[in-house]
């Protein structure tokens, strides 16, 4: 008679339930489905998305573990398996949702810096950091492809994602690689109707949970197609893959640039079209509860065509757990506005709340001068700032952002492009003639102070009582008060969107070649 160690029948079973699962039977069936219908189809057609739940495979587990307790009944208590595979490249990624159960992990610490700008009302402040006298190189790193989306930091990890659709993490004081994960092939710009990025792979800032210690990604992979991964911070295992592609959404049309939003227990994911506003692209933002499973929520803007929710911060939260977006020009030009050129406050179901438009909003739209390109500022005193492409700067109520024409004031600030940072009730907007200090008062009216050179006019943070902004290549750090440069520090090219990640006495910025390190002396 031979006897099985439980270790080697948990090995068999294990086997059988993963042949089951993926066998060709069950393979074809979903692309009899229509589920992965986009290899060779034009991108003016429409395509349909569905998530799935595999209900059975669920069911015959709990049959095979059954079966594991008969062999081995002093085998079966309450422990969970820890092992797993190595990460590798996932060239065509599952639909099929991958459950995820939360592992013993710290609370993100107050230095850690897991969303773009820091928080989920953007400030992209950390008091703490020292102001500095000079910026020195730390170490550079080239990727697999160049890097749009603002740095994270995660304890001893640096989460670096890239246009190549693959995550790193970096030791943040030696740049070692802990481990890099692929969850894709990048869609080539000569297979997409325009845009300017190639290839193009992962736009938006990923977001940590530390709930789950899973970094939330959105990779636009060959198809083309958007999937959500959840890839753990201290291993880079892929524990959560599903498509965020919703019903009646082109993909080849639509664009995931803004950063990805962790609240309410779900992961939240603005999109909007490519560079050039070419095709069947329409505004939304899209939900996935964490653990990868249940149905997507999903919010569009009411408009035929375009109204982009594409700024880099993707969405602010309040303390009630509501979302704010910028929405970019609609299609409309006349007649009844189509919610384009606006401040959305979105519930955490994505139901719409309320809404703002300038009184401007239909000769915007005709002249692409809207709202759309930079994220709402919030502020306190339940107060938001707004601003755009028309250079016009406008204060709202959150609790009542008034429609068309509601604001508090209006006055000319500058054209914006890209996220914001405050501290208190003042704010440092990215103007394209230069970075500017605004104020807003206990009533809710704009007082502007400095503006830097118009050389400076990258997204900016805020450290201790420094602003750093990034522009053509180059990190400053300007001082807070007045606006006067301190020190300045090449860093390689970068995008226009790019923006700096504070760690301690780090810099990390994403550049086109990858991510660099610059030290505060």
């Amino acid at each position: 008679m031979i006897i099985l160690s439980l270790p080697v029948l948990v090995a068999v079973v294990s086997s059988m339930l993963i042949y089951d699962i993926f066998s060709q039977e069950r393979v074809s069936d979903a692309l009899r489905k229509g589920l992965w219908r986009l290899r060779g189809r034009p991108w003016m057609e429409q395509h349909s998305r569905r998530s799935m739940q595999r209900s059975g495979a669920t069911a015959h587990m709990a049959s095979l573990a059954g079966i594991v307790c008969l062999l081995v009944l002093a085998g079966c208590g309450g422990g969970s398996a820890t092992g797993s595979p190595p990460p590798t490249p996932t060239p065509v990624p599952t639909l099929v949702p991958t459950s995820v159960t939360a592992s013993p992990s710290p609370t993100a610490s107050s230095s850690d810096w897991t969303t773009y700008h820091h928080d989920n009302l953007r400030t992209g402040y950390i008091a703490s950091t020292p102001d500095p006298h000079n910026l020195a190189a730390a170490w550079s790193k080239q990727l697999d492809g160049a890097v749009y989306a603002e740095p994270l930091i995660v304890g001893n990890h640096v989460i670096v994602a890239t246009e190549g659709d693959s995550l790193y993490a970096f030791d943040p004081v030696s740049g070692i690689m802990q481990w890099r994960t692929n969850v894709g092939s990048p869609v080539p710009l000569s297979t997409l109707p325009c845009g300017d990025i190639d290839p193009l792979g992962i736009t938006g800032t990923p977001v940590y949970d530390p709930a789950t210690n899973l970094v939330f990604a959105v990779a636009e992979v060959t198809g083309p197609a958007h999937i959500l991964v959840g890839v753990d911070v201290t291993t880079g295992k892929v524990k959560v893959t599903r498509s965020v592609d919703t019903n009646g959404m082109d993909p080849a049309a639509h664009q995931q640039r803004g950063a990805l939003t962790l609240a309410n227990g779900n992961v939240y994911i603005p999109y909007g079209g490519l560079d050039g506003d070419c095709s069947d692209y329409i505004g939304r933002v899209v939900a996935s509860p964490t653990n990868g499973q249940g149905q997507l929520l999903s919010y569009h803007v009411p408009t035929p065509r375009e109204g982009g929710i594409w700024a880099t911060p993707g969405a602010s939260v309040d303390s009630a757990g509501n979302l704010y977006v910028a929405v970019g020009n609609g299609a409309i030009t006349q007649g009844q506005w189509d919610y384009s050129d606006s401040i959305l406050k979105l519930s955490p179901t994505l139901q719409l709340l309320d809404a703002f438009a300038p009184t401007t909003w239909a000769s915007d739209n005709a002249n692409d001068s809207d709202l759309g390109s930079q994220g709402p500022v919030l502020l306190p005193g339940n107060f938001i700032f707004a601003d755009g492409k028309s250079g016009k700067g406008y204060t709202l109520h959150a609790n009542a952002l008034g429609k068309i024409g509601g604001q508090i004031d209006v006055q000319d600030v500058c054209t914006s492009f890209g996220g914001a940072a405050s501290v208190g009730t003042t704010a440092f907007i990215p103007c394209t003639s230069g970075v500017r200090q605004i104020t807003v008062d206990s009533s809710g009216h704009i007082h502007q102070g400095w503006h830097a050179s118009s050389n400076i006019f990258g997204s900016p943070v805020v450290g201790g009582h420094t602003i750093y902004s990034l522009s053509n290549g180059t990190l400053y750090a300007l001082n807070m008060n007045t606006g006067q440069p301190i020190t300045s520090r090449n860093v390689g090219n970068t995008n226009r969107f790019a923006t700096p990640t504070l760690s301690g006495t780090t810099i990390f910025v994403g550049t086109l070649r990858g991510i660099t390190a610059v030290k505060i002396t």
